[in-house]
């Protein structure tokens, strides 16, 4: 019999070993990367803007100012353009934050710009429950969305208050309100929760999954609290810290009490009698993301934009894009990258890895997928490797330790744009002092 805690906490560590090289960005030019020769994938947009900065969130996000964001969606139009002039063709777009629709009129006018460019026939865009009203919503279902995604978090009105969402979104009765009447306007509505706050209880939890039940939505999204330095400087005082050893607790609950109805589609994601996508990065080999803050990968590089907004502006004022820094990751972490992602959302076809990396792969990752199989996390059949849910969560950990390190590496270039933020400035600013060339080392 396995210790599992033992082995979770050995697995992590090794993880975060054999990974520790992934987010060494150094200094990049601004032209547009290459596309690559089977295409682009997917379309990430970075929109930064929120009415409340919510001390547990690690992204990218800047306080909401009106006459800012229109300057900002002005840019990013042209940064897509940018892509679009240079051959790059996406199959989805993803519109996240931040929150994409703080300037609901702004968001159509980029939606319809990638519909007209890419033809794109997936759109994903984020919100918050206070935002799911009639004025926003219908022309967003006008522009073609595919894919509701609502930041809840919790309905626990207690829960609510310490991560200072009670106030301005409101309580959780009218989250569900909010939820139940957009419920059919998409064809995927997806809402977002956190487990394992601070103050959550196995209870709290059970009633959040038993009232999502109830609501018509047909996605859901469990993330584990995900934190960076910072991050976990600003709980202390307003959260307090979660238990890391209710984990595995949380998450068995999760997928049992989902049950048949909720099948996963990634190792945090689950939909209701199909197969959905939540994760841009499973979605496709490659993906490019426009806009400040923002993470592209193409082709075994890692390439990430400037975190200024006034940076970002003058940039593409310049004819660049917002890229600042990047990271050709070696062979050998390529082929983890893929093992990641692949194993993340569930399944790692054989064929589909032999013609993305070739015999190597195999050779080269063979005690990763023999420890994957020897640990029970994932069975082996004629088309590939296939997690089970003991996999699910140990994929969820190593997701989230990547993740934790992109963190990291957001909060080193947070620390400009905060200086940005507090000279309370719109003027540009050297690009060079804001925009990266720093060196993040795991």
């Amino acid at each position: 019999m396995f210790d599992l805690p033992i082995i979770d906490a050995y697995l992590l560590k090794l993880f975060r070993f054999r990974t520790r090289a992934f987010m060494r960005m150094v200094d990049a030019p601004g032209t547009v990367p290459t596309a690559p020769p089977g295409g682009s994938g997917y379309l990430y947009v970075h929109i930064p803007f929120c009415e409340v900065l919510c001390p547990f969130c690690s992204f990218h996000r800047v306080q909401h100012r009106h006459s800012q964001a229109v300057l900002y969606f002005a840019a990013l139009r042209d940064e897509i353009r940018l892509y679009h002039a240079a051959g790059h063709r996406f199959t989805g777009v993803y519109f996240g934050g931040g929150t994409p629709t703080t300037e609901p009129a702004e968001l159509v006018t980029t939606i319809a710009l990638v519909r007209e460019l890419f033809g794109v026939k997936e759109i994903s865009v984020e919100t918050n429950p206070k935002d799911l009203r009639p004025e926003i919503m219908e022309p967003l279902r006008a522009a073609g969305v595919t894919r509701l995604s609502v930041g809840v978090q919790s309905f626990d009105d207690q829960l609510l208050r310490e991560m200072e969402r009670y106030e301005k979104y409101g309580s959780g009765a009218e989250a569900m309100e909010r939820i139940r009447s957009v419920a059919g306007m998409f064809p995927t509505l997806n809402v977002d929760f956190i487990f394992n706050q601070p103050h959550q209880t196995l209870a709290s939890l059970e009633r959040d999954l038993a009232l999502f039940r109830d609501l018509g939505a047909n996605q859901v999204s469990f993330y584990p609290l995900m934190t960076s330095p910072t991050v976990h400087r600003r709980m202390v005082g307003a959260m307090g810290l979660p238990d890391q050893r209710r984990l595995r607790q949380f998450y068995h609950t999760i997928v049992q009490r989902l049950g048949s109805d909720f099948a996963p589609s990634s190792a945090w994601c689950f939909t209701r009698r199909g197969h959905g996508t939540d994760e841009y990065i499973v979605a496709a080999d490659n993906y490019v993301g426009v806009g400040s803050g923002a993470f592209s990968y193409l082709e075994g590089t890692l390439y990430c934009t400037t975190f200024s907004l006034a940076g970002y502006e003058q940039r593409i004022a310049q004819g660049l894009t917002g890229i600042t820094t990047c990271h050709r990751l070696r062979e050998t972490d390529r082929l983890r990258y893929t093992l990641l992602v692949r194993m993340f959302g569930l399944h790692l076809d054989r064929e589909a890895v032999l013609r993305q990396h070739g015999p190597r792969f195999f050779r080269q990752l063979w005690g990763e997928l023999l420890t994957l199989r020897v640990l029970g996390a994932a069975h082996r059949d004629a088309r590939g490797w296939h997690l089970n849910e003991r996999g699910m969560f140990w994929l969820t950990l190593m997701m989230s330790a990547f993740f934790e390190s992109v963190n990291n590496y957001r909060d080193a270039m947070r620390a400009h744009v905060n200086q940005e933020l507090q000279e309370s400035t719109t003027m540009c600013v050297p690009v060079g002092s804001l925009a990266g060339g720093a060196v993040i080392a795991k």
